[in-house]
This record gives structure tokens, sequence and C-alpha cells, in this order.
């Protein structure tokens, strides 16, 4: 549930130079001291990933890393590396953020890098695969800066008896653009480079237990015959089905939500219902468990209020796919709503100045929805501020701080409690509107991913061109961020785990421990490995006699959204 152990008893630094090991919950800033240790020790759930830090002394222009392989009971464990890359943030999120470097992009670890005053740090990432043998794994990290061999840094993994599944329980969809990547990388969206690439960043977010919506946005072609929709599927199928039915990752893992494309072609209300109809028979007999939904008028303002409500009359017609609408509880959009989608901040009361205009704690909610309606919930700049800076008036600074985050020149742990939120709160899944905004607009975002009054809202990602990397080829390249919502939909999968092993409530205590309300987590790193101990513990206890050790054929819990 996170990265690494024991980072509650972290060690200071010996005058004696050498790498650092220091945990991805503290985001290490120049000039800012931070605390490590000599060795790596990492626990991982089988079906995991799990990552640390590692600091090399002195200002390094060159590294390189040699392969790090963990032997030990089972086929040997591969870990990843990348090299950290500093973001200049210029404007602060708000009065929690500060100006200066921070730490973002992970690009490849011998990718140059255009300021060696910034500290070198990479990120140490393993992962274990659902099959992998439970036990200790043991190896070194050698790395080479400048040309000079530094000294190897001890990696010990523990791989636990139990296994998470391999598809996120949680149901996401994170918004992604064929558009935005070709422009980000320089290529033309209708050239194969760009689709190629598109598969890559889906990948990419697959990879993080992430689902997408966007893609391409190229809705199937459509004509009608008698009432009835005839979709020609073969684009679609060939663009989405390997995110669809398990096919793209050894792992099997899926993409646990879909949106449905609309199409021009059908232009009269009796054409946009035989479409929606079409869209959902197909996923029948397709046989993908995602969740199909249709996401209505974004944000809705009261002259749209309309638009919703003709929208979910012709979507409910064609039965099997809920609408999506993202607003608080309004008694104007009353009935609309299949999957009502606020704020992460209308859930939560909190005193001074109210961020969201109608707030409600999900019990509240729930009780004045229909018993089949959902509840996601989605981060915007109601979290941070949509003006950026600290404001004036402290009042209004502390209305906008301390809720989860995942802003850039926040700290890692408000990058990461929303898995815990999650779990805390109940919503049945997570909406966020992009991951490569930045790369839409005229700015650099090597340089400037600030947009909406937030270092990063709505970037995950940054354009790995090959004038950027020294690679041959273009490629998506991950943020920390991405990572550590990663982690926190780990922990989500540790609390539900635990839960369902007849363990909830020690699991609600634990999660309460690490995140009271969506503004008040706690930012301690050896709190978090501390709580992360202790539920791995539990887990380790009671999986043995737990239904899925017994099952043959399959160790991991049905993830099927």
């Amino acid at each position: 549930m996170g990265a690494g152990w024991a980072w509650a008893v972290v060690a200071a630094m010996s005058a004696t130079p050498g790498p650092r090991v220091v945990s991805p919950l503290v985001k290490i800033r120049p000039g800012v001291a931070v605390e490590g240790r000599r060795e790596a020790r990492l626990s991982v759930a089988r079906g995991e990933c799990e990552a640390t830090q590692v600091v090399l002394p002195g200002h390094v222009e060159r590294a390189r890393a040699e392969p790090l392989s963990l032997k030990g009971p089972g086929a040997a464990l591969k870990a990843s590396v990348w090299r950290q890359v500093f973001v200049d943030v210029k404007t602060p999120s708000n009065g929690e953020g500060r100006p200066g470097p921070w730490p973002d992009a992970l690009v490849p670890v011998e990718a140059p890098v255009a300021n060696t005053s910034h500290p070198a740090v990479l990120y140490v990432e393993v992962c274990a695969p659902e099959k992998q043998a439970p036990g200790t794994y043991r190896g070194e990290l050698k790395v080479k800066a400048d040309g000079a061999r530094g000294v190897p840094v001890p990696f010990t993994v523990e791989v636990q008896p139990f296994a998470l599944p391999a598809t996120a329980s949680l149901p996401t969809s994170f918004g992604v653009s064929l558009y935005s990547i070709a422009r980000g990388h320089g290529v033309s969206p209708e050239s194969p480079e760009a689709r190629e690439l598109l598969r890559a960043y889906g990948r990419a977010l697959l990879e993080h237990r992430v689902s997408a919506h966007g893609m391409s946005m190229t809705p199937p072609p459509v004509r009608f015959e008698d009432g009835r929709a005839v979709v020609d599927w073969r684009a679609y199928d060939a663009e989405m089905g390997p995110f669809l039915d398990g096919g793209l990752l050894p792992s099997g893992a899926r993409f646990t939500t879909a949106e449905v494309r609309d199409s021009r072609q059908a232009s009269t209300d009796a054409e946009k219902t035989a479409y929606y109809r079409a869209f959902a028979e197909h996923f029948r007999r397709k046989g993908w468990p995602a969740q199909l939904f249709f996401y209505a008028k974004d944000e809705p303002k009261p002259e749209d209020v309309p638009l919703v409500h003709a929208q979910s009359k012709r979507v409910r017609a064609a039965g099997g796919i809920p609408v999506l609408v993202t607003s608080p509880l309004d008694d104007a959009l009353r009935g609309a709503a299949d999957i009502l989608t606020p704020t992460l901040n209308c859930f939560y009361p909190r005193p001074g100045p109210q961020t969201c205009r109608n707030v409600l704690t999900p019990g509240t909610l729930r009780e004045r929805l229909p018993k089949r309606a959902k509840v996601w919930w989605y981060q915007s700049c109601n979290s941070h501020g949509c003006n950026g800076g600290p404001p004036e008036d402290p009042a209004v600074d502390a209305a906008y701080s301390g809720w989860a985050s995942y802003m850039v020149d926040h700290p890692a742990p408000l990058n990461r409690a929303m898995g815990v939120l999650a779990f805390s709160a109940g919503v049945d899944g997570e909406l966020y509107f992009d991951t490569v905004f930045a790369y839409n607009t005229k700015k650099d975002p090597w340089a400037d991913v600030f947009e909406f009054g937030g270092n990063g809202d709505g970037t995950l990602f940054y354009p790995g061109t090959p004038a950027r990397l020294g690679t041959s080829g273009h490629q998506p390249v991950v943020s920390l961020r991405l990572k550590h919502i990663r982690d926190g939909l780990e922990d989500y999968e540790y609390l539900r785990l635990l839960t369902e092993l007849g363990d909830g409530a020690f699991a609600r205590a634990a999660a309460g421990r690490l995140a009271r309300s969506g503004w008040d987590i706690t930012r301690d790193a050896g709190e978090w490995e501390a709580v992360r101990q202790e539920v791995t513990a539990r887990l380790r206890q009671r999986w043995p006699e737990s239904e899925y050790a017994k099952r043959p054929g399959r160790q991991t819990p049905n993830s099927t959204p």
C-alpha cells in the first residue's frame, strides 16, 4: 500500500558521501535537507509495483544504471529506473505551494539533463507479477555517475503472499486525447506514429491502474436502416479492444470504463437513441465488462440544464447506459444523472469560505439519490483555487489548502490520498478531465504546466520527444504524480481486500489515520509507512485461509466493476 517499509525509523545520513535512499513520499527539492538510508527495503504484494528514490551525491550530468535483478525463491525480479527532472514553478498553486524547482518528470536515466545543479534523483520501481513466488529477494543497484562507479545500493524486496487484482477495483476515467498528444510531440494526428503514441499513452495509464476516456475521440461510422443503427466497429475495436479485453498487458489488466462517443451522423433523437443502443449491444456481444457510460455536458451551467435533460432522455431510451453528470446535487438536474459526479470538495464540510455550492457528506448525498444511482467524484481547481498563487485573504487560502491534490508543488501524500479517501467515502469511481492538457497550449510543458490556477492541473505526462530524451523515437514520459496516483489506487486495493477478508473495522481505522477528511491528510511519510506495515501484517494473517488463496487457478479478487 504505497512505497517501501521502515521509513518511520529512517536514519540520518552519515558524513560519508554516497547514495541516499529516500521514501517516495518525500519530494526532494534543491536546498532542502532530506534524511535517508544506505539500503533500500521494499514490500510488494503480488500484482503490485513499489518504488523508492535513490539520491546520488554531487552534481551529476550523466548517469547510467546497470540492470537491477533481484534474486530470491522465484524468478528474478527486475527493476525499472528513471531519473527525475524538475519543473520550475513560477506561480504557486496556492499558499501551500512554493516557487522554484519541483521534481516531476521521470526520464530514462541516460537522458541528458539541462540543469545539473538540481539533485540527481533516481526513481527505482519493482513490480511483482501475480504468479511471483512470495519471499525475500535481494540485489544491488549499481550506478555510474559522470563515468565514475558509485557505491552500490543494496535492495531487499519482500514479496507478500497476498495478491492484488490486475484490473483496478475502483472504476476510473481520466482524459487523454490523440490530438493533444500529436501536438505535444510535433507529429500529425493522422500519422501511424501518432496512433502508436496514443496506444503508448493508454498503456501507460493502464499500467498505473487508470482507465481513459477520449483516446482518438473518433466515433465509429454509422448509417441508419429502418430505424436501426448499422455501425462499422472495425476502427473502434482495433483501437479500444486491447484495452477492454485484457490483451494489452501480460497481467490481463483492462480498462474499467469506456465512454460513448457521440456521433454527428446521428442527427435526430431517434437516430441518437438507436446509435446508443448499438453501442450497448456491441459491448454486450464483445463481453467487455467495462462500465460503458455517457458523459453529459460537462459542469452544466443553468442554461445547459435543458440540454442535459434531453441528453439523458435519449440515452435512457436506448437502455443499459448510465448518464454521468459532473455537478453537485442540484434540484434543476434532478433525475438526469445515473452517475452523479461532484468535485472532491463537495463531500467534506469545513469551516470558512465554501468552495462548493452544495456540500454534502457521502452518506447524505446517497440518501437523496435514487437507490441505483452511483456516486463518483473528481478533482478540479475548486480544490487548490482557480487563480493561482496565495490569495490575499488567509481564510480563502485556508479554504483551498490541504485537499488531496494532483498539483506538482504539493506534498506527495496529497498526490496519493485519493485512493484512501475513496475507500473511506465509499465512492463508486473517479473522473479526471485530462492527462495531457498542457500539450494543447502554446507553452512548453517541460517548462510550464500551470493551468487553471494549478501547476499540473490536467497534465500528468510530458512529451518524450527524441530531441528532449536523446532517443530514436517518441515516448510518453510519466510524472511522479502519476506514480503517486497509482500508489493511491493500490492503497485502495489493500484496504478493500482487508475488508473482504473480514477486517473492515481495522481497514477503516487505518484509512482514518491517513486521511480524516478530504482536506485533513497527514503529510508524515513515516505515518503512511507505519499504517502500510500494519495493514500488510493483517493481510498476511488472513490471506492463507481466504477463498482467494484456496481457489485453483485464480489467486486475486474478482475486480470486474
